[in-house]
């Protein structure tokens, strides 16, 4: 499958988390998360995925060269290739399509800040984009959401919860009527801020793929030192990623050895402390 990285973006949110740092203001890719950049575990995930076998990194061109040594460094140098980005996500999702190989026919889309998405997600979205034109991977929402009346605090109604979603990535289309979407919406001055709600536009169906709860974005400094970012217990989380916060956890926090990690993923009271801790 090939898969498309939207990476371009500043991430004007971060910019106090950089600030915090003593670092200058950049992509927020680059940010830490234990010792390892929020883009090297997006990669790693898709690495592990058994689908993917084409990645195209969209993103400015000034950033390359750090991105590139992510990829060297996980051994996806063959697969991973660099797309110059535009000055908005629409843009640059189209940029990506136009580099696509001759022969791609579906493909998924994936938030690059999505850094906690499982390579199973990564498979499962696969098998949806082959018997669907578009997809998108989705939760339900589990909060009363209120509509309020724009300009003012007055709520206009709330909409029943059992017909709400909560979108996420990856996104999967098909190549073709996705491009032509793109390029009726660039003609008629179409602005949106998915790839699902550009097939929406032309009144193109998309269903629904259970996504992940734990899928999140990284998206403001909160979102960095929230511990439900690290709280998991599937297989993914046991890897790698267990591994280096239990060491951190070792060396920080003071907690009796066995509630590091199991082999299941992370223990419960190392989730309490990290929320004690507000652990970053």
């Amino acid at each position: 499958m090939y898969l498309l990285i939207p990476a371009a973006g500043v991430g004007q949110r971060m910019q106090s988390e950089w600030q915090r740092q003593g670092k200058a203001h950049r992509n927020k890719l680059f940010l830490p998360l234990l010792n390892r950049p929020i883009l090297y575990w997006t990669l790693l995930a898709v690495k592990q995925a058994q689908t993917i076998h084409w990645i195209g990194i969209i993103g400015q061109p000034q950033d390359f060269q750090d991105f590139k040594e992510i990829v060297v460094e996980l051994g996806l140098s063959k697969m991973v290739h660099f797309v110059p980005g535009g000055a908005t996500r629409q843009e640059s999702v189209y940029r990506g399509l136009e580099a696509l190989p001759v022969l791609a026919e579906r493909v998924l889309i994936h938030d690059g800040a999505r850094c906690l998405a499982t390579p199973m997600l990564f498979d499962r979205c696969t098998e949806a984009v082959i018997s669907s034109p578009g997809f998108v991977a989705a939760v339900p929402v589990k909060d009363t959401i209120k509509v309020v009346k724009p300009e003012s605090d007055i709520i206009q109604h709330t909409p029943d919860r059992q017909h709400l979603w909560a979108a996420q990535t990856p996104q999967g289309f098909a190549v073709e009527p996705l491009l032509k979407c793109h390029r009726a919406a660039l003609r008629h001055g179409i602005a949106v801020t998915d790839d699902a709600a550009l097939f929406e536009q032309f009144e193109l169906p998309v269903r629904v793929v259970m996504g992940e709860e734990t899928n999140l974005k990284v998206t403001t400094p909160v979102d960095l030192r929230s511990p439900s970012l690290f709280c998991r217990s599937d297989r993914w989380m046991s890897s790698q990623l267990s591994v280096k916060l239990a060491r951190y956890c070792a060396s920080n926090l003071a907690l009796p050895k066995k509630q590091h990690i199991t082999k299941q993923g992370l223990t419960t009271p190392l989730c309490n402390v990290l929320h004690q801790k507000n652990f970053g």
